[in-house]
Formats: structure tokens, C-alpha cells, sequence
């Protein structure tokens, strides 16, 4: 492991405790999808900081806002990693207030608008917040029972790309027909397409790699996890280095964190979703240089494009969480 690789996997660590030390109800899936923004800017997380940004938060949101719901810490986390907190959450809200008209509440929406929010100028967020209501639509009349709130994030990626809306919901459909026999969840496979779509090639190629790396792992006793995990996946199949260089950085990141505290049996932190986090650590790498002749999106949209994965596979599985012990 080189010591890039290893500053990297220390930081995730690191911002991970100061993560939970601010916010501690909050369970470990979303302290490290939180952990994983800061590390994929290389920042460290500052509690005072994270603390402003959570009081911050309170002081401008209603206590019933979609803001300070299950998606809080992530949005709190995105404040404080920006270089003006205060202006990122008025943008965030600029944008909310936006999707608001097209589209019902949701834990996600507010994810949505923060990225929109940070990838997009104010003269277009309204542009790109209608187009995210077509291109949802579009998707629903595909496929009314897979399409949901979750989907509402990765339309908000889809309506800030330059790629028409044709091209992206042709590509969509056409990832998601060759990816179905492949894998069990339908959800999982339509957020793989909408991450893919993103991505520059044919359908087939870009399909072909990310099932090629998926078998390769498997083969080798690293089995990726097939549900809110697989859409990172997609990212890294297409980062332009080879499959087994890929899958050796991640076995290697992987076998570092599981010896690691907080990666153990009762941390509440599945081997499926902390070997997600190593891919995540190995894609960093891959896309640290922002001109790479066979970069399929550029460093900043494929980090945005996993954190949105791991953030919406974190705030279903606290959801999820949630339910059971209410029940």
C-alpha cells in the first residue's frame, strides 16, 4: 500500500470518529458516508466546525423540515466541508424550495438540492430543477414501481450533466435491460444505470466492465454487494485502469480496514458496505488528477456521483433502522 492510500484510509478513520463525536445518535453507516465527504476532498473534519454547521442548521430550518430529518448529518457534513457554510445551506435551500414545486417531500430531496447546489451556478438552478422533475418522470413512465424518492438524487446528478435528455434516458434503459439478469435488486440496478448514463461509451461497454469487475471480485472471495452498494461500483469500473489493479487496491484497503475498530462483526457496518468504502479509497486515487484522457466524468462529478450512492444507501439503511424498532 502506498502511503497516499494509507493517509486516505487513516483520514476516512479519522473523520469518522469526529463525525460520531458530534453526532453521536446517528448510526455507523451514516457517520462513515458522512466520514467518506470529507476524505474525498482531503480535508479533515473539524468538530466546532460541524457543530456550527448542525446549530447553523436549526437556527434557519424548521424543526418538521426534510432538513433536519434523517438526512441532517449528511447535510451538515456538506456545510462544513465547503469553504462558506452559511451560503452553501441558502443555496441548498434556494434549490429545495425549487424541487418543492415538482416533486413531494422526501429524505432525499434535500440530498438532491445540496448537490445541485454544489455542482451548479444559481442562474441554473431553476433549469436544472425542472429538468429534474422531467427526466423522473421519464423514468416513472418507464418504471412506476422502481422509480422513487430515492431516484430524485440521482435525477439532480443526471439534470446538471450536458448530456440531452434523450441520450441520458435512452442510455438509462438501455443499461438497465443488460444489467437486470445480472443482479437480484431492480432498485439497485436502475440507480447502476442512472450512475452509468453519466458515463461516456456505449452501454454494453460500460455494462461489460462493471459486470467483469463484479465477477472478478467474486471470483477472487471479495463478493460486492448487490443492493445500495453497486452503483459505486460503476464508477470504478470506468476510472480507465485496469480491472486488476483495481480489484488489488481494493482487497488491500479492505483488508486494512477490517482490522481496524469499528469494522468488526458488531459495528453495524456490514463486509459488503465497508468493502464499498475501500473502492470508494481506491477510486480517490484513480481520479485525483482531473485531465485523464479515459476519464468517463471528471474527479469531482465521480466522488459527488459515490458520495450521493453511499449517502442514500446510508439514510435507507437508518430508515430502514428506524422502522424495524418502531415496529
Amino acid at each position: 500500500m502506498n502511503d497516499e492510500t494509507l493517509l486516505h484510509l487513516q483520514n476516512l478513520l479519522r473523520n469518522r470518529e469526529c463525525i460520531k463525536n458530534v453526532f453521536a445518535w446517528d448510526g455507523g453507516a451514516i457517520h462513515l458516508a458522512c466520514a467518506s465527504i470529507f476524505t474525498a476532498k482531503g480535508q479533515i473534519a473539524e468538530e466546532e466546525t460541524l457543530k456550527k454547521c448542525r446549530d447553523l442548521l436549526k437556527q434557519k430550518v424548521g424543526a418538521f423540515s426534510e432538513f433536519r430529518s434523517t438526512a441532517r448529518t449528511p447535510i451538515a457534513t456538506m456545510m462544513a466541508a465547503s469553504d462558506d457554510p452559511e451560503q452553501m445551506l441558502e443555496k441548498g435551500l434556494a434549490v429545495y424550495q425549487l424541487l418543492k414545486k415538482n416533486f413531494w417531500s422526501s429524505t432525499y430531496l434535500p440530498l438532491a438540492a445540496m448537490s445541485i447546489a454544489e455542482m451548479a451556478e444559481p442562474e441554473d438552478y431553476e433549469r436544472i430543477s425542472l429538468r429534474t422533475r422531467k427526466l423522473y418522470d421519464a423514468m416513472k413512465a418507464e418504471h412506476p414501481w422502481l422509480t422513487s424518492g430515492e431516484d430524485s438524487a440521482f435525477c439532480a446528478l443526471m439534470a446538471v450533466s450536458e448530456k440531452s435528455d434523450d441520450v441520458l434516458m435512452r442510455d438509462v434503459e438501455d443499461c438497465y435491460k443488460i444489467l437486470k439478469g445480472k443482479f437480484f435488486s431492480s432498485n439497485a440496478v436502475q440507480s447502476l444505470s442512472h450512475v452509468l448514463a453519466l458515463c461516456d461509451g456505449s452501454a454494453e461497454r460500460k455494462c461489460s466492465q462493471t459486470i467483469e469487475l463484479f465477477d472478478l471480485l467474486k471470483k477472487l472471495g471479495y463478493p460486492y454487494g448487490t443492493g445500495y452498494e453497486l452503483p459505486t461500483l460503476g464508477i470504478l469500473a470506468l476510472s480507465g485502469a485496469e480491472l486488476n489493479e483495481i480489484v488489488g487496491k481494493m482487497i488491500e484497503n479492505d483488508e486494512w480496514l477490517s482490522k481496524q475498530k469499528g469494522f468488526g462483526f458488531f459495528s453495524g457496518i456490514t463486509r459488503k458496505q465497508r468493502f464499498m468504502y475501500a473502492g470508494m479509497i481506491a477510486q480517490k486515487e484513480y481520479y485525483k488528477q482531473e485531465t485523464m484522457q479515459t476519464a468517463v466524468v471528471n474527479g469531482t462529478i465521480s466522488m459527488i456521483v459515490a458520495q450521493e450512492a453511499a449517502m442514500c444507501a446510508a439514510v435507507a439503511a437508518s430508515a430502514a433502522a428506524a422502522n424495524s424498532s418502531s415496529n
